[in-house]
Order: structure tokens, then C-alpha cells, then sequence
């Protein structure tokens, strides 16, 4: 079976009703959260049945899908573009916080509390390794020397998640801490958990980012 031909007017009614279908569900989810997602809801909203409503996504789930599969493409670009342009790690850590400001819930859909009952295909896996290789890439310049921890030894044999990236242990630690401490930060800020505490995320961000940058101190016991 070819490709869609988008210069197929039925092909381009249909790739138009799809991405009105998702703009209503992130109005859903910026409302309800993605747990409320209802593709009856949506079809109501757009005067249409809801059976023909499942002739452009089969349900819930496949939604859900090319929400996410939107969302992490969108950030592998972003990224993508400014590893392209010789970003290392504080610049793509601003790629990362400036993509997050710019939808939040884009954001929290990949990154938040996970869906029940959802599990993401496989496609969307390889993106997010694109991702982490990028962030590994920029690692790997800033290997640290000296002791190995005990962590750097364990994972040794366990680096799965880092998609056959050839970077040694100490990169991979380092990759990991900076990866969590600011999707923590991050995370954070956009659910609001900051929200009258009286001080700037950003420069919270700016504080973790500053120390996660500096050489590690690998020499300490």
C-alpha cells in the first residue's frame, strides 16, 4: 500500500480533521488532564458522530499515541537543531526549559505522572533515545576522570536505556544526574508545586544547571 498523496483532497480532509481531533484533546487535557480524554467528548464538540469520529483514531489510546508521538518529535527537534549548531550541555538544558515554558502540557503529557493503562509503542521509544543520545553526545566531551563510583561500575552492565551509545560509565552517571536533577526541577515548576514560594525558577534552573556543569570531583572516597 503506497503513501497518502497529499495532494488528495480527501487526504487533505482527512490529515485536517485529524489535527483539529488533537486540538481538542489538548484543550481536554489543559483542562482535565490526559486521564479525562474522551474521543465522544471531542466528537460532540466537533458536531460529528461518534463512530465517524473513530474512522481518524480507533480510540483512546491511539489518540493519546499521536499526542505523544507529536511531543517528543517536536522536542528531538528542538534539541536536534541545537546540537546541530554546536550546543553543549547548557544550551540544550535551555532548549529543554524553553520548549517546556512554551506548552506545558506538552510536557508533563511525556514527562508527567504516566497515563494507567497506556503503554507507548515502540516508535516512540527510538525518539526518546534520540533524545538521550544527544544529551549523551554533549557528555561525552566533559568525561570525568579519577575514581570510579560504585554506581559508574554498575553501570557497566546496566546501560540499556542508553541505546548502544558507546560513552564509558562516567559519562553515563553524569548524563543520568543531569537529565533527572533538571527534568525534577522542571517538572516541578510547571505543576505549579513553586507557586507562592517566593523566589525565581529560573534561577533555581540556572543554580542546578551552573553545578551540573561544573568538572566532578571524582577524587574524593
Amino acid at each position: 500500500m503506497g503513501k497518502p498523496d497529499p495532494q488528495n483532497p480527501r487526504e487533505r480532509y482527512r490529515v485536517q480533521v485529524r489535527a483539529e481531533i488533537k486540538e481538542h484533546a489538548w484543550e481536554q487535557i489543559a483542562t482535565a488532564g490526559v486521564s479525562a480524554l474522551s474521543l465522544n467528548a471531542i466528537a460532540k464538540r466537533m458536531g460529528m458522530s461518534g463512530p465517524a469520529l473513530y474512522r481518524y483514531f480507533a480510540n483512546r489510546d491511539d489518540l493519546i499515541t499521536e499526542l505523544v508521538r507529536d511531543a517528543y518529535r517536536s522536542l528531538a527537534g528542538a534539541l536536534g537543531a541545537a546540537g546541530a549548531a554546536g550546543a553543549g550541555l547548557a544550551a540544550l538544558a535551555h532548549t529543554l526549559r524553553d520548549w517546556a515554558l512554551e506548552d506545558p502540557q506538552r510536557y508533563l503529557l511525556i514527562y508527567g505522572t504516566p497515563v494507567p493503562g497506556y503503554h507507548a509503542p515502540e516508535d516512540i521509544t527510538e525518539i526518546a533515545d534520540r533524545i538521550m543520545t544527544l544529551l549523551l553526545d554533549a557528555c561525552t566531551a566533559r568525561d570525568a576522570e579519577g575514581r570510579e563510583t560504585a554506581f559508574d561500575t554498575h553501570l557497566r552492565d546496566h546501560r540499556e536505556w542508553a541505546g548502544g551509545h558507546t560513552a564509558p560509565p562516567a559519562v553515563l552517571h553524569r548524563a543520568l544526574v543531569f537529565w533527572t536533577r533538571l527534568h525534577g526541577v522542571l517538572s516541578l515548576e510547571l505543576a505549579g508545586h513553586f507557586t507562592g514560594m517566593g523566589f525565581d525558577p529560573a534561577l533555581l534552573f540556572a543554580a542546578e544547571l551552573e553545578e551540573l556543569s561544573a568538572p566532578l570531583d571524582r577524587t574524593r572516597t
